[in-house]
């Protein structure tokens, strides 16, 4: 557990709204493709920095803490957002999602090899499970992480960047959200709500 996270059960902890959590998830992604379908990737990278800044702060507002996959995907985000337009090379703003990926896909084996199943600090307040449960999860989380990275490089390196823009705005999720669908039966398996008396 980092600063950024208080246990789930701490008296301070408040809660978001479920549909305005989803809209500061998403909602930079959307602003960056509106953004990119109308003024191109360099606009749409600043906004989309803009945005991400937007939503973390509001996140900080409206709860006090700021979970550590966003954080660590808005820092990514502004500084391969800065180098995008500095340099004024898309390369850099293309490569993000393969940096932040690999870094989360890296950080859960590493903790696996330690014999840590991080993933459970992560999903702590939203699933309860085993201790194989969460080891189980964490490498499956690891593999797919690794997964997107490679797909991501494929995808701009082979395609448009307006292609690219629309993968990493309506590929990506869905992807994400059928894999988490996937890995229901494991949880059910292996929670420990479904075995307390």
């Amino acid at each position: 557990m980092t600063v950024f996270e208080r246990p789930p059960n701490a008296p301070d902890r408040k809660e978001v709204n479920p549909i305005l959590k989803l809209a500061l998830e998403l909602g930079p992604l959307g602003v960056f493709f509106f953004a990119n379908a109308k003024f191109g990737i360099f606009a749409a990278t600043g906004a989309f920095m803009l945005a991400i800044t937007v939503a973390l702060a509001a996140s900080w507002i409206l709860t006090r803490r700021l979970a550590i996959m966003p954080l660590v995907t808005g820092i990514v985000v502004l500084v391969f957002g800065g180098l995008t337009l500095a340099l004024q090379d898309e390369i850099f703003i293309k490569m993000k999602p393969t940096i932040v990926n690999t870094l989360f896909g890296g950080v859960l084996i590493g903790g696996l090899f330690f014999g840590k199943a991080l993933l459970g600090y992560v999903f702590d307040s939203v699933f309860h499970l085993t201790d194989e449960g969460w080891r189980k999860l964490t490498l499956r989380w690891s593999l797919f992480f690794f997964a997107l990275a490679i797909l991501n490089e494929v995808i701009w390196r082979n395609f448009s960047t307006d292609f690219w823009v629309s993968f990493k705005v309506f590929g990506m999720m869905p992807l994400t959200i059928i894999f988490t669908l996937t890995q229901m039966p494991l949880i059910q398996r292996h929670s420990l709500d479904d075995k307390e008396p």
